[in-house]
C-alpha cells in the first residue's frame, strides 16, 4: 500500500454568514453582521484545491452538511420569540473547516495497523456541536473500507474535543510510524479552552496508540486569550518540522523536551514575538497555513492572501526563506470569505494518512469533479447572504436545493 497525505478541504456551504457565534474567534466576531459571499467563499475553496492539486498533491474534499439543521430546530423549539443567535446556529456553514471534522491517527501508529478517525464533539459551542453525527456520516462513507479505516463515536461531551485543529503528527515520512501531539487547553480565562486534557487522552487510547509515541501539551492561556480559540492558529507541524510561534505553549521549551524525547529528529522554526506579534500572526493567521511537502521533496507553506499583506509578517518569511532552514517556499491563497469568519487554509482541510485507492473515489478530487462542484456553485450558490435573511423561508429553500444538487452531481444523494 501507498501512504501518502491527502488533505480533505471542507467545501463552503449555501449558508455561509457571518453571525458571529464562535466566542473567542476575534475574526468571526469582528464580522458579526457583516454580508457574506457564499458563492465566493465556496469558489475560493474550491481554486485553493486547485493550487494544490497543481503542486501534485492528492487532494480529497467533504461536503457542506444539511442547512438549516430542520432537527436542531424542532429539538429547541425555535420559533419567533427565540434569539437570533440560536436560529443562526441552524444556519451556520461552519462545518467547512474540516480541521475540526475528526482527529486522524494513520495506520502506522495504530496498534491494529488501520487508520482511526473520531469525529470532534465540539461541545463548546452550540453551533458546532450539531455537526458530528452528520460529519461521521460523511466519513463513514469516504473511509468505508474496514479493512484500512476505524470510525469511532466522539469523545462523550463532558470533555471537549475539537479534532484535528489541537493535534499534530511528526514522522520522518508520512508512511513511516508517527508521534502524535495533542495539544489541550486550561479552563478559566476570558474565552473558553476548547480542547479538553481528557478528551485527548481518551483519543489516544481508542485509536491504539503506544503511550510512548503520544506527547500531551498546554497551549499557552495567552494565546487563546489573544484568539488562538485552537492550536493551529499558533502552531503546524509536517514531518519532522514544527512551525509555530514563539508563544504557542504554555511552557515553549518544555514542550520541545517532551516531543524531541519521544522523536529526537524534530526541527523547530520558532517565529519570535518580536518579530512577529501574537495578536498580528492571530490576525493574519500565518500559523492557520497547510505546511506540506511538494513531490519534490521540499517543504512549502501555503498562507493566507493576508500574511503577504502584513509587513512584519512577510519580513519574517522572507528572512525564513533567505536561510537554509526546512521551509523553502510560502504560496499566499486568497480565501478571505473563510478568514473573515476565523478560518485559514489549515482550517479548511483535514489531513489523512492514507492509500488514496483505498477511499472511496467520489470524495477525491480530479479536474472534471472540480468543473462539475464549479458549476453548481457558480448556479446555486447564493451571492450575498444579509444577517437579516437567516430563517428566511424563500432563502431556506435556495439553500437546500443547492447542496441537494451538489450532492445529485456527485452521486452522493444517500447524504441528504
Amino acid at each position: 500500500m501507498s501512504l501518502v497525505e491527502i488533505n480533505f478541504d471542507g467545501i463552503v456551504g449555501p449558508s455561509h454568514n457571518y453571525a458571529g457565534l464562535s466566542l473567542g474567534n476575534i475574526a468571526s466576531a469582528s464580522h458579526k453582521g457583516d454580508a457574506s459571499f457564499p458563492r465566493a467563499a465556496a469558489l475560493q475553496g474550491i481554486a485553493k484545491m486547485r493550487s494544490n492539486m497543481a503542486l501534485g498533491l492528492a487532494q480529497g474534499f467533504l461536503l457542506p452538511l444539511p442547512r438549516p439543521n430542520l432537527q436542531l430546530m424542532r429539538d429547541l423549539a425555535i420559533d419567533d420569540s427565540t434569539p437570533r443567535q440560536l436560529l443562526a446556529a441552524a444556519w451556520s456553514a461552519s462545518s467547512m473547516w474540516t480541521a475540526n471534522a475528526a482527529t486522524v491517527s494513520p495506520a502506522p501508529d495504530t496498534r491494529d495497523g488501520r487508520c482511526h478517525l473520531t469525529p470532534a464533539n465540539l461541545v463548546t459551542m452550540p453551533h458546532r456541536a450539531q455537526e458530528w453525527r452528520h460529519t461521521q456520516a460523511q466519513l463513514k462513507l469516504a473511509f468505508g473500507d474496514e479493512r484500512h479505516f476505524t470510525i469511532h463515536d466522539a469523545v462523550l461531551p463532558a470533555f471537549g474535543d475539537e479534532g484535528a485543529a489541537n493535534h499534530m503528527r511528526f514522522c520522518e515520512g508520512h508512511g513511516t510510524p508517527g508521534v502524535e501531539v495533542f495539544v489541550w487547553g486550561r479552563q478559566g480565562g476570558k474565552f473558553p479552552a476548547r480542547q479538553h486534557e481528557q478528551a485527548s487522552r481518551a483519543i489516544a487510547r481508542l485509536h491504539g496508540l503506544d503511550p510512548d509515541k503520544c506527547v500531551f501539551i498546554e497551549q499557552n492561556p495567552d494565546a487563546i486569550e489573544a484568539g488562538a480559540f485552537h492550536n493551529d492558529v499558533v502552531s503546524v507541524a509536517n514531518e519532522r518540522v514544527l512551525f509555530t510561534h514563539e508563544r504557542a505553549f504554555a511552557d515553549q521549551q518544555g514542550a520541545y523536551g517532551a516531543i524531541r524525547a519521544a522523536f529526537p529528529s524534530l526541527e523547530v522554526v520558532e517565529v519570535p514575538d518580536s518579530a512577529v506579534s501574537l495578536e498580528e500572526a492571530i490576525r493574519t493567521y500565518l500559523f492557520n497555513a497547510q505546511l506540506i511537502t511538494l513531490p519534490s521533496g521540499e517543504m512549502a507553506l501555503v498562507v493566507p492572501s493576508e500574511c503577504q499583506e502584513s509587513a512584519s509578517v512577510w519580513s519574517w518569511c522572507e528572512h525564513m526563506l533567505s536561510g537554509n532552514g526546512p521551509i523553502r517556499k510560502v504560496i499566499p491563497v486568497d480565501v478571505r470569505q473563510s478568514m473573515a469568519n476565523g478560518g485559514g487554509p489549515a482550517c479548511l482541510r483535514l489531513r489523512v494518512v492514507a492509500d488514496p485507492a483505498t477511499v472511496d473515489q467520489r470524495f477525491m478530487l480530479d479536474e472534471a469533479k472540480a468543473e462539475r462542484i464549479e458549476a453548481v456553485i457558480a448556479e446555486m450558490w447564493p451571492e450575498t447572504i444579509e444577517p437579516a435573511e437567516i430563517g428566511d423561508d424563500a432563502l431556506a429553500k435556495r439553500v437546500i436545493e443547492a447542496r441537494e444538487a451538489l450532492l445529485s452531481v456527485l452521486s452522493l444523494d444517500t447524504l441528504v
